[in-house]
């Protein structure tokens, strides 16, 4: 009879100890050892895996996809993300900062896709049932398509959830960090209860068809706490973002094996949860100052959503000996890459400035397509000469001076004249592609940053 022992085991080298050490005496590699469990004989020896085989190698022409259309979710924002709905049998990690509106998101989703004929079951192993019914209520959500289980142990929840079969709609775990196998002697949120009851619900789901979302909590760094084997085990991987500060919350997609990922769903927090944005670069530029020296309209994408959002530059006459450089939500070694390049390829004065960039709305911005815009920007500041209001700005800069081309520019260029802006910078080498703007769109291809400096401000005072 096989009986299941707990091991130390070193990610880097796979030598296996019977106690936990903090550094592998084999490797030397620092906090490696992560407990797992072997089913052993009575003899010592491991099961040969050849005996735990219950299914057979199938032809590819031969298996069965039976009824895989998505489970619709009203929520046009988050099924976006997801890739125009909800897979059946997927299972969804969603991580994000403590206080960023994670429960009452899955609150929303769970009470969107629930019904009558197919409720949904709501797991918290933080909160008890009367604590969700005061946030449900606050959100204005009713009826009985939701139903509440405070539990923390994985075969109890998976118990319950096999109970409420065939109708149950979906599962929701709040959180992944919370509960245990018991299985397993070691406290919950550790590295190898995280990974065994992730397991578990990802074949729990796999069998019964039944989607399951689980909310995992991020480390100080801004990762998903627990083993990277986490991200690995489950379908769909999504990050709720956003500037405490701000109202605005972007969902983001960073894995999707059924559908594309850096998609992005933008909602609002609100007195009654996180309203969608239907429009978003409408609501990012609502608050834009016309005529203002210092200000640039970036065009960026995220995942296939084309975003307009302003971009704030300041400089000003440092004081010190080192100038200062100050950046919210852009990367701040293209900060740096920018600022270099503008000093020395176009002759601005940058060396004795206190530079200080911005990106509204409490967006971050990863695509380098951003970099002109910035550039234009922080010109517009030094010169103090604003940038028309009806340009926008896009392209990425190279070290040379050079302003490189950006994909999808066809659907950028949809969004800029959907916004009333009625002229674009663009890379020169993008007409090589024969593009057709859209009616009342002028196109400005530029070579280099001192062209489009030139060309957005026109020449200096």
């Amino acid at each position: 009879m096989a009986k299941r022992e707990s091991r130390w085991v070193c990610q880097q080298c796979n030598w296996s100890y019977a106690r936990y050490m903090g550094k592998c005496p084999n490797c030397g590699a620092w906090e490696s050892l992560v407990e797992v469990l072997l089913e052993t004989e009575n003899g010592g020896g491991t099961t040969p895996s050849s005996t735990r085989l219950t299914q057979r190698p199938q032809p590819l022409s031969q298996v069965d996809l039976g009824a895989v259309d998505r489970i619709p979710v009203l929520m046009n924002e988050f099924s976006r993300v997801l890739g125009g709905g909800l897979v059946p049998g997927s299972i969804v990690l969603i991580g994000g900062e403590p206080g960023i509106g994670k429960s009452t998101l899955l609150l929303q989703v769970a009470a969107a896709l629930g019904s009558t004929e197919r409720p949904v079951l709501y797991v918290s192993g933080e909160e008890s049932p009367r604590q969700i019914k005061m946030r449900a209520k606050r959100l204005g959500i009713e009826g009985d398509p939701l139903y509440l289980l405070s539990e923390t142990e994985t075969g109890a929840i998976l118990a319950q959830a096999s109970a409420m079969q065939p109708t149950l709609q979906a599962l929701v775990v709040d959180s992944i960090q919370t509960v245990h196998n018991e299985d397993m002697t070691s406290a919950a949120g550790s590295v190898s209860q995280v990974r065994e009851c992730a397991a578990s619900f990802q074949r729990w789901a796999k069998e019964s068809g039944v989607p399951v979302f689980v909310v995992g909590h991020v480390t100080k760094q801004g990762a998903i706490a627990g083993p990277k084997i986490l991200e690995h085990i489950v379908d769909t991987v999504l990050y709720l973002e956003g500037d405490p500060f701000h109202t605005y919350r972007l969902l983001r997609s960073v894995k999707n094996r059924f559908g594309a990922t850096s998609e992005v769903g933008v909602f609002e927090m609100q007195e009654q949860g996180l309203v969608e944005v239907a429009n978003p670069s409408e609501a990012f530029l609502a608050e834009r100052m016309v005529n203002v020296p210092g200000s640039a309209i970036a065009v960026t994408m995220e995942g296939t959503r084309p975003l307009l959002v302003e971009i704030q530059a300041l400089a000003s006459h440092t004081s010190f000996g080192n100038p200062r450089r100050t950046v919210n939500g852009l990367d701040f070694n293209r900060l740096l890459l920018t600022v270099a390049v503008l000093t020395r390829r176009v002759g601005l004065r940058l060396d004795e400035q206190d530079i200080f960039a911005n990106v509204v709305g409490g967006l971050q911005i990863e695509e380098p397509a951003a970099d002109l815009a910035v550039a234009v920007a922080l010109a517009s500041s030094l010169r103090d000469q604003p940038v028309p209001a009806d340009v926008a700005v896009v392209g990425e800069v190279g070290l040379s001076g050079e302003v490189r081309s950006v994909s999808q520019l066809e659907s950028r260029m949809s969004e800029v004249a959907r916004l009333g802006f009625t002229k674009i910078l663009i890379p020169r080498s993008m007409q090589r592609k024969q593009l057709r703007p859209p009616d009342g769109l002028t196109l400005i291809p530029v070579r280099s940053v001192g062209e489009a400096i030139e060309a957005a401000l026109g020449p200096k005072r």
